[in-house]
């Protein structure tokens, strides 16, 4: 009997989420026959879900996902002011990747290993996170921020400051040297600063209040 797309999907996120266990597990990525004979599914009821590896890795990486998805839809959402949502929308994701790192260090460092060597598949991720920061520089914008930028030139400086925020297998590297604290005075210091206009214009007032 034919799966419906609800069955079908909750399948999909099922399988997914015992491959993440299976590396967690394992320490290392899963390949498509391993995770198949470990699925408990018949070889066609595996193949009717995923068409091949790369299928499965973009149903493992939606998976992995999903809560950074939710907070940046959430922050969005939301009608926080532009500098206070703007830190929100990096910490919170932020928050997410160092409680995994932190929680089970080798895990995360595999799961960056993958990403990295499949990127391509990673890649909507990115540019809908970019999407979503371009929403966010427009709104300030329109409350007077980032004056005379267009918003491309702006989403690509945004972007080289909070790198390391942004990037998990910065926390490998530097670990604990990333804070929330640390973040509040960057998205600050953007705010203050950032614009494509000089004198008084440029100026700004440091907001952020972060509870040590």
């Amino acid at each position: 009997m034919p799966l419906t797309q609800t069955a079908r999907d909750a399948e999909r996120e099922r399988i997914a989420r015992h491959v993440l266990d299976l590396v967690k597990e394992r320490g290392a990525e899963v390949p498509w026959t391993v995770a198949m004979s470990e699925s408990g599914l018949t070889r066609a009821r595996f193949e009717a879900l995923f068409a091949d590896y790369d299928d499965l890795f973009d149903a493992v990486a939606q998976t992995w996902f999903a809560p950074q998805l939710a907070v940046m839809e959430e922050v969005l959402a939301g009608n926080l002011p532009p500098q206070r949502k703007m830190y929100e929308f990096f910490r919170r994701r932020f928050v997410i990747s160092q409680g995994r790192f932190r929680e089970d260090p080798q895990f995360f460092t595999v799961l960056c290993e993958m990403g990295a060597a499949n990127f391509e598949r990673v890649r909507s991720y990115v540019d809908l996170a970019d999407h979503y920061l371009c929403e966010l520089i427009a709104e300030a914008q329109a409350e007077g921020h980032f004056a005379g930028l267009e918003i491309d030139e702006a989403l690509s400086m945004i972007n080289q400051m909070v790198t390391v925020y942004t990037m998990p297998d910065a926390l490998i590297y530097l670990g604990d040297k990333l804070s929330e604290k640390k973040l509040a005075r960057i998205i600050d210091t953007m705010f203050i600063g950032l614009s494509g206009e000089a004198g008084a214009d440029a100026s700004g007032v440091n907001a952020l209040k972060v509870a040590s």
